[in-house]
């Protein structure tokens, strides 16, 4: 069987495999693409971010409206359907797929759709899905395939009670209660979009407190504004069994705790998409969940053979996977690597209301002897969020006591995922570009969130002597 030859092989379209197949074909490199899927995207644009974002936007317009007509309050209710707002996050999803297929389109990217496998270390087999087999050769390869939900044995994810991420978006009726078994980024997002919705939740959480990645006093914000909310949180869970029933559900504890729901909702990790690529036989390392180990430049143990995006793990962020996969192409196009591609990626947490960070938190300034300072911003206090109502949240910046160096941004409420690249595009610069000065010495619009950058860094400078 003949094979056709390219300059660079992609596996896969989501974010990280559309930032390598763009650096490359745009750097003169002659690149295919290889979808499993129908359309490109990827988990990102058909089963993760883009659906459940939409989702999560739709809910929050529905609330708004119903507070801001409360006579139709109950007419709203009656009339819109979790149906109806999962039509707005698929109609979403129908127009990201449509504006990424013209990116290959454009830059004349060949799109071959089908199941990728290594026959050697520069051949893959695809087979297509009609069962036709194609050969593919390279001088590199990128690995894109992404993520899914992590299933443990002994949950039955064929009920029709249990879910777990990407099946969630199929659910067309809101349960009366739902229990979340995992408090990561994703448990704590669908514990706020259906806590929103009116359903009873309980976050059953493994570890001590939530998101403790995050900033403490960020993480304790969160925790405070879920439970005002009304969502259960049970922290240092673990599970025994899920007994699905034909009426509910139910989940035991390890602690003895017995909880009961109409739907149960498995959020508690995801697995790399490794298997069956044939990557045994090449000699390129697999942990326990499927994540490909690569080295600083995103190489594998095969050196013309890349990894990025969720299927070498953390951070397993959208905006993360597109920059590695343009710091593993330009690795292959110009042989150097550029960290700074994937050096202080904010991250974006959509509950809520929503929470970004970048940099460092007080904890790690503390355990590492760093003098520094902090600068706080109510959002109650501005004006732009008491004229919109969003009055929840702050920003908060740490800096060096002696330098002034921004060290870290941590922002909760609002928009945080939006205001969150003001300060980093000062965080970003050389010092002594990167000064908590700059913000009150730039005027800011009046009213504006981005004021916040100027209250929060007067706050943090009045305390220093």
């Amino acid at each position: 069987m003949s094979a056709r030859r390219f300059d660079v092989v992609v596996l896969g379209s989501g974010p990280g495999g559309e930032g390598a197949s763009m650096k490359a074909v745009k750097s003169g490199r002659k690149v295919c693409t290889v979808e499993q899927g129908a359309l490109v995207g990827g988990a990102c644009t058909h089963t993760a971010t883009i659906p459940s974002k939409a989702l999560r936007h739709a809910i929050q317009r529905l609330l708004d409206v119903q507070q801001d007509h409360p006579e139709m309050r109950a007419e709203l209710a009656r009339h819109t359907t979790l149906k109806d707002m999962m039509r707005v996050a698929t109609t979403i999803v129908s127009k990201q797929v449509q504006l990424r297929t013209t990116f290959y389109e454009r830059n004349r990217v060949e799109l071959v759709t089908g199941r990728a496998k290594f026959r050697d270390a520069h051949t893959v087999e695809v087979t297509e899905p009609r069962g036709s087999v194609e050969l593919l050769t390279a001088d590199s390869f990128v690995i894109a395939t992404g993520s899914r939900p992590y299933r443990p044995a002994g949950v039955d994810f064929r009920h029709p009670r249990i879910f777990d991420s990407d099946t969630i978006l199929k659910l067309r009726e809101s349960p009366l209660s739902m229990i979340i078994y995992g408090a990561g980024v994703i448990g704590c997002e669908y514990a706020s979009m259906f806590r929103m919705l009116g359903v009873k939740v309980d976050l059953v959480n493994t570890r001590d407190r939530l998101l403790s990645f995050l900033d403490d006093e960020i993480s304790d914000a969160l925790s405070y504004h879920l439970r005002e909310q009304g969502v259960l949180i049970r922290h240092q869970e673990e599970m025994v069994s899920v007994e699905p029933h034909d009426d509910s559900v139910v989940l035991q504890l390890k602690s003895g705790k017995r909880l009961k729901a109409d739907v149960f909702l498995w959020a508690n990790g995801r697995s790399g998409n490794s298997q069956d690529l044939g990557l045994e036989a090449l000699g390129i390392a697999v942990d326990s969940r499927g994540c490909i180990q690569v080295n600083d430049g995103y190489q594998t143990s095969v050196p013309h053979i890349y990894a990025v995006g969720d299927v070498v793990g953390a951070p397993s962020l959208a905006s993360a996977s597109y920059d590695q996969g343009r710091f593993a192409a330009t690795h292959i196009v110009e042989g150097r690597m550029e960290h700074k591609l994937v050096k202080d990626i904010p991250t974006g947490i959509y509950t809520s209301p929503e929470i970004s960070s970048l940099g460092r938190t007080e904890r790690e300034l503390t355990q590492a002897g760093v003098p520094y300072e902090v600068g706080h911003a109510f959002f109650k206090s501005l004006a732009r969020a008491q004229i919109t109502g969003r009055t929840v949240g702050m920003l908060k910046l740490l800096f060096h006591r002696e330098t002034r160096e921004i060290l870290g941004i941590h922002c909760f409420g609002d928009n945080a995922s939006e205001i969150i690249h003001i300060g980093q595009a000062i965080m970003a610069q050389d010092w002594p570009g990167n000064g908590i000065d700059y913000f009150i010495n730039t005027t800011f619009n009046y009213p504006t969130m981005a004021e916040a950058y100027r209250v929060a860094a007067l706050n943090g400078l009045n305390r220093l002597f």
